[in-house]
């Protein structure tokens, strides 16, 4: 028998159940009482007989496409955030849904972005995802609001969809704790100038940690450059070569692995060997730049697969009637960021 041939009815001969239970197991029956070993049987007679929905007639049934459609500001270009999509689209498989993609630049004004989303909504996308490359506030196209969607590493002005983000808080305070676990007492934090929540976030955090284990987090230097190697660089020479060597910073907190980077070669410059003279913990865990600097970062990892699965997870539960979004849309859901160890840690001469 052909796999063009085979039809449900020979699915439940092979399960040696109903037609019924066949169908109310591979379409994922919400209200369905079947045991999971029933289930399990009716999926791998499916296997085995190479059978799969009619997916045509399931859209007819359902007014479901079992298409998402993922609006992906510049994500698709960066392998960093591109874990993002990873985790949205092997959500969406598992779940039986495929995920249509279109990039749009982070400098796409509001009309293209609105086009963007009006392109897949004509392709009948179930629901959206509206991913950005780093977390913060962002204008949405109103055409949004016409199908259910989730914000991934960002959140709505002035709107409640509903959005997860990292935990910038968290994630900041596991980087300077790893800093003041390894007896620093004299830590410098190189930030970002971009008006982000990241850039306020990990401020206020590295500010609260080092004032709770007894430190003046009013008065430790801060300097701020853009986030690039270069800046990184620029800010890390400005702490390091203050006059008054006494106050001068044992270990750097640095916004992110590329400014991480640019204090690497700082140190270097000036004579300073990490982690020997110098710790140095990054933000991001970027794996082309942490685990490749000689010594490895020490980093605090963004979420972005969890962000793009979990997005995925919720979307589907609310297209399939199982979840109500509005009630998660009043504040963004908040997943953790990891410290990852790697050697540009250790104790202060």
């Amino acid at each position: 028998m052909s796999s063009k041939n085979i039809g449900i009815k020979d699915v439940a001969v092979a399960a040696g159940v109903s037609v019924t239970t066949v169908s109310h197991v591979l379409n994922e029956v919400s209200y369905a009482r079947i045991s999971s070993e029933t289930r399990d049987k009716v999926r791998n007679a499916a296997e085995e007989l190479g059978y799969g929905p009619n997916r045509l007639a399931q859209a007819l049934r359902t007014q479901r496409t079992g298409m998402l459609g993922l609006v992906s500001e510049e994500i698709a270009t960066t392998p960093h955030a591109g874990r993002i999509i990873l985790g949205a689209d092997e959500a969406a498989k598992a779940r039986g849904y495929n995920l249509m993609i279109i990039n749009t630049p982070g400098s796409a004004s509001l009309e293209s972005r609105q086009a963007d989303v009006q392109a897949l909504l004509e392709r009948r996308v179930d629901g959206i995802l509206y991913a950005t490359m780093y977390h913060r506030n962002v204008e949405l196209p109103r055409n949004l609001e016409n199908v259910p969607s989730v914000l991934v590493d960002s959140v709505a002005i002035g709107g409640n969809i509903t959005a997860v983000v990292p935990d910038e808080d968290g994630g900041a305070r596991a980087a300077v704790g790893a800093l003041l676990d390894a007896g620093h007492t004299r830590i410098g934090f190189i930030n970002n100038t971009d008006d982000v929540p990241a850039t306020r976030q990990r401020l206020q955090a590295f500010r609260a940690m080092l004032t709770e284990a007894g430190l003046d987090g009013d008065a430790a230097p801060v300097e701020s450059e853009v986030s690039e190697v270069h800046g990184g660089y620029a800010a890390a020479k400005r702490i390091l070569s203050w006059e008054d060597r006494a106050d001068v910073p044992t270990a750097l907190f640095c916004y992110n692995d590329r400014m991480a980077m640019g204090a690497y070669r700082a140190a270097a410059e000036l004579g300073l060997s990490i982690p020997k003279d110098l710790s140095v913990v990054g933000f991001d865990d970027q794996e082309l730049i942490a685990a490749n600097l000689y010594p490895g970062l020490t980093t605090v990892a963004l979420p972005h697969y969890e962000m793009g699965a979990w997005a995925t997870d919720h979307l589907i539960d609310a297209i399939e009637g199982k979840e109500d979004l509005s009630l998660m849309a009043l504040h963004p859901t908040v997943l953790g960021c990891p410290l990852v160890r790697r050697d540009s840690v250790a104790a202060p001469r």
